[in-house]
């Protein structure tokens, strides 16, 4: 029996279901795109699919609205994919295990992709309702967005009328976005010596972190697993002799890592100092994360005795040192938006193999300028200790419309629904519209949603009663007419 079947709007959230039981993890959208034309032909609806799987729908406008401007809806396929350890669910192939707890749809265990999954929902309940009134709609349905944007960057919008884009990819009912940073992902890579040493092998991990969206979050301190990690070892060096076989934690760039773990190799006769240097370097870590992080761990759990391939000693500090000095968190406050980021990066992902460490970071920035000199700033720092960097889905910045009817006739539907005015906010999380509207030259372009908490985390969770008042909201927002004011 379907978890949802009994919220309201039912269309919404039966196609919400649909989308979680569909796998759909960033680079992987096959299956949902194959949905989505189906959808499509069974409706009679133009479609469009390149060969990324970035899918366009378009939909007559209804009766009497035939005059208007098109609206273009927008959202991404894609979905960020963490799960709690021991959970075990494959996301290319299995679908999502829904609940409903207090108000809110969750994911067992699980994110839960109402980024962006909801607002696929939404669009394909517009689109299947021929009793709704609204102009001509043009669904543009993203790819990879969660990793870089790819999806938008390379998709093509010529066969669209419309110059009125309305994102669906907000997590904050009330707010409508109006301009966001520009970001890439940067990929850096330090070549690793060996040697052979012999021990007991012992694993120690950080994990039960907060994390969270490093954009979203990134202002809120709250600890970064791989730091978290690197900061330990670093310390334990300080105190004791051991050789670092590897090091691996997170797993996306824009996601603030929650888990980190590495294997080092020691004398058996350390480990009492490696115990009581471990339970010093927890209380320093209560003390400094506390508030963000309460459910921070460090454990230790010695593995077998035996020769093991490790890190040289000069390989292991240089790698250690670098993860401790590159730059990461929020680097500068916007001087024009009171309590923005304007600029900052995320270590996400950290991987040791046998050549190589590899460091992945989530840049982003408001001012161009300053994205390219963080950008220029890790790319030193690797060539001056003879490492390498590569970038990847860059995307420009979505500046701020002083002049915006689209913007105009939000506010003003807000306020009929609400009796308040709606937030105009500017994010520090990247949004695909400065992209699409690099395309679209002369593009209106607003960005809403309803209300998610932790997204990107397995924590996050959707407010149903959120998704039915902008449900409404956009409902109202489609049915306005501007043709016979002109």
């Amino acid at each position: 029996m379907a978890v949802l079947s009994q919220l309201e709007p039912r269309s919404v959230f039966s196609y919400f279901e649909t989308i979680c039981s569909i796998p759909h993890p960033s680079g992987q959208e096959g299956k949902l795109a194959d949905y989505l034309v189906s959808f499509a032909r069974e409706r009679g609806l133009e479609y469009y699919r390149d060969h990324l799987n970035n899918v366009i729908l378009i939909k007559k406008a209804s009766p009497g609205y035939e005059q208007e401007e098109p609206v273009i809806l927008q959202g991404h396929l894609d979905m960020v994919c963490e799960q709690e350890p021991g959970r075990n669910i494959d996301f290319s192939a299995q679908g999502l295990e829904l609940s409903v707890e207090d108000g809110y749809v969750t994911a067992r265990g699980t994110t839960l992709g109402g980024d962006d999954g909801i607002a696929v929902a939404m669009i394909l309940a517009l689109l299947d309702d021929d009793s709704l009134a609204h102009p001509r709609l043009e669904a543009v349905l993203t790819v990879s967005e969660e990793v870089g944007m790819e999806g938008a960057a390379a998709i093509d919008l010529s066969m669209l009328r419309g110059r009125k884009l309305l994102n669906l990819d907000s997590e904050n009912e009330g707010q409508i976005m109006v301009s966001c940073a520009g970001g890439c992902r940067v990929d850096c890579r330090l070549p690793l010596d060996r040697q052979t040493v012999t021990g007991q092998l012992c694993t120690i991990s950080v994990d039960r972190l907060t994390g969270g969206h490093s954009g979203v979050e990134i202002h809120k301190n709250r600890a970064n697993a791989c730091r978290v990690l690197n900061w330990v070892l670093v310390e334990l060096g300080r105190q004791l002799s051991f050789s670092l076989v590897s090091f691996e934690g997170g797993n996306k760039d824009n996601a603030i890592p929650r888990e980190a773990s590495a294997q080092i190799v020691l004398s058996s006769r350390l480990l009492p100092a490696l115990v009581a240097a471990l339970d010093r370097c927890r209380r320093t870590l209560a003390e400094q994360h506390g508030d963000t992080d309460p459910e921070l761990a460090l454990n230790l759990t010695p593995q077998g005795q035996g020769s093991y391939e490790a890190l040289t000693v000069d390989c292991a500090q240089k790698a250690l040192l670098l993860i401790q000095y590159l730059p990461n968190g929020v680097q500068a406050m916007s001087r024009d938006i009171p309590d923005l980021v304007e600029t900052s990066l995320n270590l996400g992902v950290v991987r040791t193999t046998p050549e190589e460490l590899k460091l992945r970071f989530s840049v982003r920035s408001s001012v161009l300028a300053a994205k390219d000199a963080l950008k220029e700033q890790l790319a030193q720092a690797l060539t001056a200790v003879g490492g390498s960097v590569s970038f990847a889905g860059d995307y420009p910045p979505w500046e701020y419309r002083k002049d915006s009817p689209l913007r105009e006739d939000l506010c003003r539907v807000y306020h009929k629904l609400t009796g308040t005015d709606p937030q105009l906010v500017a994010i520090h999380a990247g949004l695909e519209c400065g992209l699409l509207s690099e395309k679209l030259p002369g593009m209106d372009a607003v960005s809403i949603g309803p209300n998610m908490q932790d997204i990107h985390t397995t924590a996050e969770r959707l407010e149903i009663a959120s998704v039915q008042r902008t449900w409404d909201y956009l409902l109202q927002v489609l049915a306005l007419k501007h043709v016979s004011r002109r």
